[in-house]
């Protein structure tokens, strides 16, 4: 070979091109096959195209990501659960597999923590709604917080339903001083329980506020 010739090899048998081959097999009969795969294995070392499964796998790359930037672009706006961050993957045409990674994750950061979760609800429930503890328990369900982790968190709450719901009465009772009792009593009542305080909880907070406002007696009259 002289020095102005180019440096070359032949393939391997099989069409296989050597490690720095730039000889293609001849065409003509199974030479057209293992000139194919010569063509394919060369095109990969020098990364000019994919192969089969090659662009397949970038879809999926660039699918994870995508989901990936829609979670987190929602957990800016609002602490979610795992299983509403679930909810939000599988909207992308994520794999199981594909889903319970993001996840890992996610959690591995801290993005994602339902104990954390539960708190600020529970927080958000009896500071600012003053609701009792079964409206606090529908809540976290609600948003899916496990069961244990709800029962965990509700057994951090102090006992003091029945402050809160007389607290929550006593401000909704200084409207109703054009009502007579029973229908303030009627209205009062309902008020509380859908906020999660139990039957007797609700019923005695809202007598007593009526009676700390001196509602009217009931108009009604029975003969």
């Amino acid at each position: 070979m002289t020095s102005s010739e180019p440096a070359t090899r032949s393939a391997e048998p099989d069409g296989r091109a050597t490690p720095g081959s730039h000889s293609i097999p001849s065409a003509g009969g199974d030479e057209d096959e293992r000139a194919d795969r010569w063509h394919r294995s060369w095109l990969v070392e020098h990364e000019e195209a994919p192969v089969d499964g090659v662009d397949g796998e970038a879809d999926r790359t660039e699918l994870r990501a995508s989901a990936e930037t829609a979670l987190l672009r929602k957990l800016r706006s609002r602490s979610m659960s795992v299983r509403e961050a679930r909810g939000v993957l599988a909207g992308h045409d994520l794999e199981e597999h594909e889903i319970d990674a993001i996840v890992d994750a996610f959690l591995g950061h801290g993005y994602l923590d339902d104990a954390r979760l539960a708190e600020q609800l529970v927080h958000i429930a009896t500071a600012r709604k003053a609701q009792g503890r079964q409206a606090v328990a529908q809540t976290l369900t609600a948003r899916g917080v496990p069961r244990e982790v709800v029962d965990a968190a509700l057994a951090e709450l102090p006992d003091d339903d029945a402050e809160r719901a007389l607290t929550f009465a006593r401000q909704k009772a200084r409207s109703m001083g054009s009502l007579d009792r029973d229908t303030a009593l009627r209205r009062l009542h309902g008020q509380l329980a859908r906020r999660g305080f139990g039957g007797a909880t609700a019923m005695s907070a809202a007598r007593q506020a009526l009676d700390e406002a001196g509602t009217r007696p009931s108009s009604v009259r029975f003969h």
